[in-house]
């Protein structure tokens, strides 16, 4: 890391300690102006020997439970780079390194299974009505329907559960690990449309890292290091396509085709059926 990189982190942890709460909204507004601080604080997640790592997820940390959304949003577009250093540490002999890392994803984690009085938060969605036009049907095939008072009343009511209450956790574990890392990149995902180029790439490169490592595949790609092979969670691998399909068509087509090839890769030796039907394989 060279040291007018560590010099722009440094001055990023420091400035943010002194900043006054009013001054919260117009630092949100200035933070992407900073362009040197992106790359230099990939390069500290990166190294997980870097003195600088356990600060940078500290601030990152403080930053998503602010309530400015903005700063949510700047800490989510690390997200795809944390997951691999955190998955990559996981099938190394250096796992003592992936604290702060852990501790930033359970962090996340537990902020976002929760609403602001601490219940559990429940995932739901209105399922929508076939006599309205989209993008898969007309309506005037499907007849009218009569607009009741009873119709009215119970407009946008209709809910179904998406997803059961998640617990929360303390430490990652072998059985809770996939669990958490899917329920994150669903939040990665809900605020994809906000997430700079820099984001894509990193969410691209995480994908196939995480689907070859380990298999005779790795050996055509020109990566500086090779890592063991990383246990998958089908559920993970189709959280991981719906980014990367966005990734895709918002100006990372070379990167996302070559991730996709790798998760049909890694699908297909898996029997996963549940990433291969997205795939359409």
């Amino acid at each position: 890391m060279l040291g007018s990189e560590r010099g722009v982190v440094e001055e990023w942890l420091s400035e943010f300690k002194a900043l006054p709460d009013t001054q919260i909204t117009n630092y949100a507004a200035t933070l992407h102006r900073k362009k040197t601080l992106v790359p230099a604080l990939y390069k500290v997640i990166q190294d997980s020997n870097n003195e600088l790592l356990e600060p940078v997820c500290h601030q990152l940390f403080e930053l998503y439970r602010s309530s400015e959304v903005r700063l949510k949003r700047f800490t989510l577009q690390f997200l795809p780079e944390l997951m691999w250093v955190y998955l990559r540490l996981t099938v190394s002999r250096d796992r003592q390194s992936n604290g702060c890392i852990e501790a930033l994803l359970l962090g996340i984690y537990n902020l976002e299974i929760a609403d602001k009085d601490g219940n559990n938060k429940v995932l739901s969605f209105t399922i929508p009505s076939l006599s309205k036009p989209s993008i898969y049907h007309e309506p005037s095939t499907i007849g009218s329907m009569a607009l009741t008072e009873g119709a009215l009343c119970q407009h946008d009511l209709i809910r179904v559960v998406y997803s059961d209450l998640h617990p929360q956790r303390e430490t990652f574990t072998a059985q809770n690990r996939f669990e958490v890392l899917s329920f994150l990149m669903l939040c990665y995902n809900s605020a994809i449309v906000y997430m700079p180029a820099s984001s894509y790439q990193s969410l691209c490169r995480m994908g196939s890292r995480v689907c070859v490592s380990g298999f005779p595949r790795q050996q055509e790609k020109h990566w500086k290091e090779l890592c063991g092979r990383i246990v998958l969670d089908p559920e993970f691998m189709v959280q991981l396509l719906t980014g990367v399909y966005y990734a895709m068509y918002n100006g990372q087509w070379d990167l996302g085709q070559e991730v996709l090839d790798d998760i049909i890769y890694r699908a297909q030796l898996e029997l996963f059926s549940q990433p291969l039907l997205v795939l359409r394989e």
